[in-house]
């Protein structure tokens, strides 16, 4: 038995491609839900493209003028996993105008609470994976990691991994490279750092659960809510 057997992770896939199967970003994405179904844990892809989703910041747009949303389903995935990876082309020098969205539906559930008063995020991991064919991997990550820190995911450390290539204009991730091999996948930076990233999400993900998530002393929002203040003290205003 694995040490990380009943561990699930989501991934998103937020190309722009309509395609799974044409996505570079999937590609790289794969290699690490690679890693993680040989340790046992249960991986699932979503492909927001595809899913329906509709952008905005409510748990549900059908009460906001759609007439469908895809949200409400791949939220429950979302509930079920300890793992969450996003996957991001760039454009730009930013990640994709679907990452964005999907990030606007996570932090549309920022108000729902766990057992202990906790954001319903506390407990689970996150990471992400990016690739292009110019410059964006550390920026598009820094937003990314941000964005999922500040909604009560866990980031265990170097969460990340890309793949960008030269500089400019030219082949992605996992194109023919004209002699029988695909572009990227001998890239040992990007080897080593999606192998990195892969077990310090497994690592993270297995303390946390084992532990029950985080102790809720000073995060308890209902606590906070009914008057506790945990040792917050004003500062002493002076003339």
């Amino acid at each position: 038995m694995s040490d990380f057997d009943g561990l699930k992770a989501l991934f998103f896939n937020t190309s722009l491609k309509l395609k799974p199967g044409e996505s570079h970003t999937q590609l790289l994405m794969n290699a690490s839900a690679a890693i993680m179904e040989k340790q046992g844990v249960t991986v699932e892809h979503v492909h927001i493209a595809t899913s329906d989703v509709k952008p905005g910041v409510y748990p549900d747009m059908t009460e906001h003028g759609y007439d469908t949303d895809g949200w409400p389903a791949i939220w429950e995935k979302v509930q079920a996993a300890d793992i969450l990876v996003i996957g991001t082309p760039l454009w730009l020098g930013e990640e994709s105008s679907l990452c964005r969205i999907l990030i606007e539906r996570l932090y549309g559930m920022s108000g729902m609470l766990n057992d202990k008063g906790q954001s319903v995020y506390y407990g689970k991991v996150g990471g992400c994976v990016i690739t292009g064919n110019e410059d964006g991997i550390k920026h598009a990550a820094m937003t990314i990691g941000y964005a999922l820190s500040h909604l009560g995911v866990t980031i265990p450390p170097q969460a990340d991994c890309g793949w960008i290539g030269e500089a400019g204009p030219g082949a992605s991730y996992g194109d023919d490279d004209g002699a029988g091999g695909q572009v990227g996948f001998d890239n040992e930076f990007t080897k080593r750092n999606t192998t990195i990233m892969t077990w310090n999400l497994m690592h993270l993900a297995r303390l946390l659960k084992e532990a029950g998530g985080l102790p809720n002393e000073g995060n308890d929002r209902r606590a906070w809510k009914a008057g506790c203040r945990f040792d917050y003290e004003n500062p002493e205003y002076r003339a």
